[in-house]
């Protein structure tokens, strides 16, 4: 599925997976990255060389790639979620750059959320996030969606387990009791990102549900 980014955002691109004939956005895309960027996203200095040898075996491997392209087709944000196969512990792994032009404006949390879907859909119970120690908003945006996180050797890993994170198409209802005796809760409608959104929700309705039963119990009753 393909989202149009526009909503309170300047992005006027797409967010869709990558074809395999594709590939090379994500090479150019990685090879466009600044210096600080580069080093956070491959936790070390890397040369053009590497990237270009990273980028074809990626298109081999069976790497899944969730892109933000821009109006004119170039990928400025993308999240790589690896096969197990290429781990040593058999764990999924994902990877996360945004070129400079587009941050700030919420594309990482989209990505990460299209990537766990990703993840989802291939049957992966969790996924591991490996990302320098000093990267700081990339170890936010990991724990936001609930990722663990353990340092060591310059690195931060987290591991996300899926079934403890609400997929974003999950919606959840945030009622709100009417004050007025008789009338029907409103309903506001909100989206589910974190686990965090899903108790606030839970909190939502328990407090609506408790006070229609406290309302019941206070009712007089006919004899």
């Amino acid at each position: 599925m393909t989202d149009v980014v526009t909503a309170g955002t300047a992005l006027k691109g797409t967010i869709r997976t990558l074809s395999p004939s594709e590939m090379p956005l994500l090479r150019d895309h990685l090879l466009r990255l600044d210096r600080d960027s580069r080093r956070n996203r491959f936790n070390g200095v890397v040369d053009d060389s590497f990237i270009e040898a990273y980028a074809a075996k990626s298109a081999r491997d069976g790497t899944v790639v969730v892109a933000y392209l821009t109006e004119n087709g170039e990928v400025h944000g993308a999240a790589e979620l690896h096969q197990p196969e290429a781990s040593s512990d058999f764990l999924a792994e994902m990877a996360f750059s945004v070129e400079l032009d587009v941050r700030r404006q919420g594309l990482g949390s989209k990505l990460f959320e299209k990537v766990l879907d990703a993840a989802r859909s291939a049957g992966f119970e969790r996924v591991r996030i490996t990302t320098g120690s000093e990267n700081e908003p990339m170890k936010a945006l990991a724990r936001k969606f609930g990722a663990h996180l353990t340092f060591g050797h310059g690195e931060s890993v987290g591991i996300i387990e899926l079934a403890q994170v609400p997929s974003p198409s999950i919606v959840a209802d945030s009622l709100v009791a009417d004050e007025r005796d008789g009338e029907v809760p409103r309903v506001n409608t909100r989206r589910v990102t974190t686990p965090v959104d899903a108790a606030f929700a839970a909190m939502a309705f328990n407090r609506w549900y408790w006070r229609q039963m406290m309302r019941a119990w206070t009712m007089p009753h006919s004899a």
